[in-house]
């Protein structure tokens, strides 16, 4: 009998162990990969589908369904597809399918959020053969690689004719990632199950349990008490806690995702988020004026937000991308606290006495996003301003966001290209659905000259002519002010010891980054 016992223990093990159960902080809201440009469907996405060219953790473009690619002329790509590529259901994988998903990307029915800036440039595909193809621009492109490392590739034969809900009830996902979908459960967990016939690295784990666990306090119980192999988005007040901890191991890496307010430019008249002392709507939107702008950035003291609320898991910022990316321009630095400063400039903009706002904001979206909501607001009133914040679910959040409700909104971007213009094309730009610009810009932000620089840095080939375009571009956002930046996170993780985990400055958490041993 003890034989027996222990028989079926050592069957059992080597099941359990190929197991991984991961705890991520924020809500995948979709499994179609074109629905929502967001964090946690990106990171969600990629175990199921792959993309022509992928990103290592360090943003860096790596072979994927694409083995090689070559720019033809300035406005020709031309992409090798990786033979013997099966779709999970068995069926081979052409430059068909790459034709069929740039065809849907622009025209996802409901997506608050679309891909449609990464492939802008493209004015037609080419299919010389079914395993290499031509990408022509209608402009020199030099980032075409980069951008499609952000455009998961569909099969036709599963997807077309199909809607993002049947993405989510597994009929349309059908991918070439190393995993499968197995169960999704809408805010709660998705199962993956290995795909054994993939054509990269065979991943260690059999299984994936992907736990959605919104709340701070629980995902950190829940890695102490051994409940999942890792977690992400740690609080920073656990933060030395779990580094203390001689069963975990913690992971860093700075964030290619920097942190802003985004004040409302849709409207031109009242809005009722915005309005006197009184509680009158004001009759122009104040935020058009770059002094009242102005005012809020000067109003706040962003080391204190680093010191207090983020206890050190950041860095303060004036401009989109960290130190060392391509774009980065060392001459920005972020607006220095000077409350004195913003309420003259206030006064100056016809606001001596403030006025009444409500800034909106998630509550479980990025690390401390509601508490630091509430510390700019305690900062903007203390030059006047009357502010009340209402903080929520990210899933309620984005429909209202969509709807560009907002007068002032707490914001958040990642720069999955790890260089300039991705900020700049999809949250600056203007929203221009013909264009394909401005896809994710929820404050509606609108100038020709942004529109224009982004159009010939993007187009220009040389990369140190380029670069200087961005660093341009930078000086003028900091002088215009579009949107208020605040910060750049630093991503970090915690996992039981035995695991080793390549940290992304993506942020996103993968199964693929986590292995078993030393």
């Amino acid at each position: 009998m003890i034989r027996a016992i222990a028989l079926a223990l050592s069957l059992a093990l080597p099941a359990a162990a190929q197991t991984l159960t991961m705890g991520v902080g924020a809500a995948v809201t979709s499994i179609d990969p074109h629905f929502h440009n967001l964090g946690p469907n990106n990171a969600l996405t990629m175990h199921i589908f792959d993309r022509l060219v992928e990103r290592d953790g360090r943003a860096r473009p790596q072979p994927g369904l694409a083995t090689a690619w070559r720019a033809v002329d300035d406005t020709t790509w031309e992409f090798a597809l990786r033979p013997g590529v099966t779709w999970h259901d068995g069926r081979p994988f052409t430059a068909d399918d790459v034709v069929f998903t740039f065809a849907r990307v622009p025209n996802v029915a409901n997506s608050p959020g679309s891909f449609m800036g990464f492939l802008r440039p493209i004015t037609r595909v080419e299919v010389i053969n079914p395993l290499l193809l031509r990408i022509h621009t209608a402009a020199p492109h030099p980032l075409q690689p980069l951008d499609l490392a952000s455009v998961s590739i569909v099969a036709r034969h599963a997807a077309e004719g199909l809607g993002s809900e049947d993405f989510n009830q597994g009929r349309a996902a059908i991918g070439t990632g190393p995993y499968r979908l197995g169960a999704y459960r809408s805010g709660e967990r998705v199962e993956l199950i290995r795909n054994d016939a993939f054509w990269g690295e065979r991943e260690p784990w059999a299984r994936v349990d992907y736990r959605m666990i919104l709340n701070d306090a629980s995902r950190t119980a829940a890695m102490l008490a051994g409940d999942v192999d890792i977690i992400d988005q740690i609080p920073t007040s656990d933060l030395a806690r779990l580094k203390r901890d001689q069963r975990l191991v913690v992971t860093e890496i700075a964030s290619l995702r920097t942190v802003y307010m985004a004040p409302d430019h849709s409207r031109s008249g009242p809005s009722p988020w915005v309005t006197d002392n009184q509680g009158t709507p004001l009759p122009q939107n104040p935020f058009r004026d770059a002094r009242v702008r102005r005012a809020l950035s000067l109003a706040i003291n962003r080391n204190a937000l680093v010191e207090r609320v983020m206890e050190g898991a950041a860095v303060a910022s004036g401009q989109w991308l960290p130190e060392g990316a391509f774009g980065y321009n060392t001459a920005v630095q972020p607006d220095r606290f000077d409350p004195e400063a913003a309420r003259r400039l206030l006064a100056e903009a016809g606001f001596p006495e403030g006025f009444r706002l409500t800034v909106h904001t998630p509550n479980d979206r990025w690390p401390n996003d509601s508490r630091l909501t509430q510390a700019v607001a305690q900062m903007w009133s203390r030059i006047g301003l009357r502010v009340t914040v209402d903080a929520m679910p990210f899933t309620a959040f984005v429909p209202r966001r969509a709807r560009v409700e907002f007068a002032m909104q707490m914001a958040a971007w990642g720069s999955s290209t790890g260089e300039a213009s991705n900020f700049l094309v999809n949250t600056v730009n203007t929203f221009d659905r013909q264009r394909l610009t401005g896809a994710n810009n929820n404050a509606r932000y609108s100038n020709a000259w942004f529109d224009d620089i982004t159009a010939r840095a993007s187009a220009t080939m040389d990369d140190r002519a380029r670069e200087a375009l961005w660093h341009e571009a930078t000086a003028r956002y900091a002088e215009e002010l579009p949107m208020l930046q605040l910060l750049q996170l630093t991503n970090s993780w915690a996992m039981r010891r035995g695991l080793t985990h390549d940290p992304r400055m993506d942020e996103r958490t993968l199964a693929m980054g986590v292995r078993s041993g030393r």
